[in-house]
């Protein structure tokens, strides 16, 4: 019982770390299409699918790991992309699963550049597995006694710019703001469970070097209100367009590693590693976190 505590108090202070985002990122992010803004879906004017698996803390018990399965497309005819992902998120005894499907128009601009508008879909189910919690909280806990699934939908939007060199767009998710309560007795409280809005700025610059090497700056800034601000940076170096290496990081939290290779232009695999600094820098094991991503791009 002791361990387990010890566990959810780690857990509890990578929330904070994380400052308490619902909605999971990723340190590939930028190679999964419509995975902060719905306006880049089809962007690129072709069609994709990938996955991802995220390992956090590995050498901790109930530490986070989430899966995702992403796609987009792209119909010429109407200048619309369609795009989404699935993702399971589990993290102790909590799990997250859901869908989020994606709807861009893309506006055609001089010099095959692009101005894009989307909206998105979020429906998820939340779970706590309630033999877990009872260990620590005990049996007569108010949360046990209620649900333990919970279902919510909820929507965003989105805009980007897009051009051969540069992307800049800024989104918003959880509009609605939608309910999320496990709690189901009659005492009284001042705050319900509730999803919050996300607000995202992602920009990145494709500066070719020599005609056989592309550097790709990228930021990435994430605002929930009242938290602080949190900001993802770094560079992707290509070289002639099969092999990719990168560094970046996350403000007041982690250093980021990455590498992949691309096959015949279409097959994409990637790793990240990730280097934390806080929270969990104090552990011997489990400071780190291990990212796969796999992608195929229907190229002409």
């Amino acid at each position: 019982m002791k361990r387990f505590i010890a566990i959810i108090s780690v857990l509890v202070l990578g929330v904070s770390a994380t400052r308490a985002q619902q909605i999971a990122t990723s340190s590939l992010y930028d190679m999964q299409g419509v995975f902060h803004n719905p306006s880049v879906a089809g962007v690129n004017k072709y069609g994709s699918i990938g996955a991802t698996y995220r390992s956090m803390w590995s050498g901790i018990d109930g530490s986070p790991k989430t899966t995702t399965v992403f796609g987009s497309a792209y119909l010429p005819s109407v200048k619309l992309g369609l795009g989404g992902y699935l993702y399971n998120d589990v993290t102790g005894p909590t799990r997250r699963t859901g869908l989020q499907m994606a709807y861009a128009y893309h506006v055609p601009l001089q010099n095959d550049a692009s101005f894009s508008l989307g909206i998105e879909g979020r429906f998820q189910q939340y779970s706590i597995d309630k033999g877990k919690l009872s260990e620590s909280l005990g049996a007569n806990d108010p949360v046990l006694a209620g649900a333990g699934n919970r279902f919510s939908a909820d929507a965003g939007f989105g805009l980007s710019y897009t051009s051969r060199k540069f992307q800049a767009g800024a989104s918003v998710a959880n509009l609605i703001q939608s309910k999320l309560d496990f709690y189901s007795g009659d005492l009284s409280r001042s705050e319900t469970g509730r999803l919050y809005r996300h607000y995202y700025f992602h920009s990145r610059y494709n500066w070719d070097v020599d005609g056989n090497t592309v550097i790709t700056p990228n930021i990435l800034f994430i605002y929930l209100p009242n938290a602080p601000l949190e900001f993802q940076g770094g560079a992707r170096v290509e070289h002639r367009e099969v092999f990719w290496w990168g560094v970046s990081m996350r403000l007041r939290q982690s250093w980021m590693l990455s590498a992949g290779v691309k096959v015949k232009k279409k097959l994409v695999l990637g790793y990240s590693f990730d280097i934390y600094s806080t929270p969990l820098s104090i552990y011997d094991r489990g400071s780190n976190a291990h990212e796969i991503l796999l992608r195929y791009d229907f190229l002409k």
